[in-house]
């Protein structure tokens, strides 16, 4: 009996174990690190490190281009949070009907977010400045002849659009996959009782979809907030930094300026809110779940 037991611990630690590791060596301690450096007066490339203390902590206070990229972010995770979950959701009922073409749409609805931001991001860039000025002049459309990316508010929506057309995709695939496990009898139930097709959405179906939504939510968010690789390719920031997101930020700072220990202190108090962000959505979503 012990060899058995001892048997089924060194099974499951031969499969655990390099995930372990894995995410020991790539995440976990780089983190633990960057809370050290954080502390420290680093320019990431001498050998002199020096401990600042809470200098760091207390140098962002007035720091306004940390100040701005918050606000840019913040900004932006509303938009897409809010777009990525309708857009989702619309083309998840859609696409649950019972078309001939279902399977093929959701395959050519999904299919932008296997392609990696950077290259969406180019590709868009490219469409944006390019492509967008040709069809507008042809069509005689003003709105399409400006250079979005050199404008502020352009650049923001762009920003949004191209992220809403990669990842809506990937939205709608979770909440298709809720939208199936409604019971039919249920909406045939509220049918029969006179509830018209609006009503069942709102009080049969939102309800037991909450926690997809819950899902889509947090992912939403999350990857909100941590936005990078499309920042970078399609605007770089611009124009003169009004599109510049608090990760892109914190890598600016870190390896452009060689702010190296600044920029750790930037990327824990980041953590720091994106985590309270995180668990108070989680928590609220998963409320209202069990009141449901």
């Amino acid at each position: 009996m012990t060899t058995m037991k001892t048997r089924q611990l060194l099974t499951y630690a031969a499969f655990v174990a390099p995930a372990v590791i894995f995410f020991t060596m790539v995440i976990l301690v780089p983190f633990m690190r960057a809370i050290v450096f954080s502390f420290q007066d680093w320019n990431g490339i001498s050998s002199d490190i020096r401990w600042a203390g809470w200098s760091n902590y207390t140098k962002m206070i007035g720091d306004t281009g940390f100040m701005k990229s918050f606000a840019f972010t913040v900004k932006y995770v509303a938009a897409t949070t809010i777009l990525l979950n309708i857009t989702g959701l619309a083309l998840a009922l859609v696409l649950n009907l019972a078309l001939k073409t279902r399977n093929f749409l959701r395959t050519i609805f999904f299919l932008p977010y296997v392609i990696g931001p950077v290259i969406i991001g180019f590709i868009w860039q490219f469409i944006i400045t390019r492509l967008f000025s040709e069809v507008g002049k042809a069509a005689g459309i003003e709105l399409l002849q400006k250079n979005w990316l050199s404008l502020p508010d352009y650049a923001f929506w762009s920003l949004v659009i191209v992220t809403i057309w990669h990842s809506a995709g990937y939205f709608m695939v979770i909440y298709l996959a809720a939208l199936q496990g409604v019971p039919k009898d249920m909406l045939e139930a509220a049918e029969m009782d006179g509830a018209g097709r609006l009503t069942r959405f709102r009080h049969v179906v939102l309800p037991l979809i909450r926690p997809a939504m819950t899902i889509n939510l947090f992912l939403a968010i999350s990857n909100g907030f941590k936005g990078f690789d499309l920042n970078f390719a399609l605007t770089k920031g611009g124009p003169f930094g009004t599109t510049e997101s608090l990760a892109y930020h914190i890598y600016l700072d870190a390896f452009t300026k060689n702010l190296f220990t600044y920029a750790s202190a930037k990327a824990v108090v980041f953590f720091l809110v994106l985590a309270a962000i995180t668990l108070i959505q989680v928590a609220v979503m998963k409320r209202r779940e069990v009141e449901m």
